[in-house]
């Protein structure tokens, strides 16, 4: 029943944020995609994930249930709560850490509450902070916020 919650309040979050970014419009064009993308792909990908959601708990409220039930609901409840610490977090230190570091740093978290072993989480962290950095700066073109690494990158 968790999972269709949930489910359901990403599709409604992912509709807000797509009605939201499709105001967003720059009054020079400065990057080739302009300022509506990013939030239009968050949304697509929180609506992708909420609607998996909706399926995956229909499925599994099919099941019996049984004593490990409950243990898996109070994992998953302190999973999402690291999630949702972890994301405030990430949004409130973004722009003095920088794209990469943030988001590294936010990986840890999350993939601990995931049942990832250190290693894991720290190399998927790092690897996906540079990763989406290259990604959004040498493909799309979108500046981020380097942060504290500024001055490794050359001083952007």
């Amino acid at each position: 029943m968790g999972d269709r919650i949930l489910g359901a309040v990403c599709l409604v979050i992912a509709a807000a944020m797509g009605w939201g970014a499709r105001s967003y419009t720059a009054e020079f064009s400065y990057e080739p995609v302009g300022p509506r993308a990013f939030p239009e792909l968050l949304a697509a990908l929180l609506a992708l994930g909420g609607a998996w959601l909706l399926v995956r708990g229909a499925r599994h409220s099919a099941a019996s249930s049984t004593p490990q039930l409950a243990a898996t609901h109070a994992l998953d409840v302190r999973a999402v709560a690291w999630c949702a610490i972890a994301t405030l977090v990430y949004g409130a230190l973004f722009q003095t850490l920088g794209f990469v570091l943030a988001t590294a740093l936010m990986a840890l978290p999350v993939g601990r509450a995931f049942g990832g072993s250190w290693r894991q989480v720290a190399l998927g962290g790092a690897g996906l902070g540079v990763s989406l950095y290259l990604l959004f700066d040498k493909v799309f073109d979108v500046i981020l916020p380097t942060g504290v690494l500024a001055f490794v990158l050359g001083g952007r």
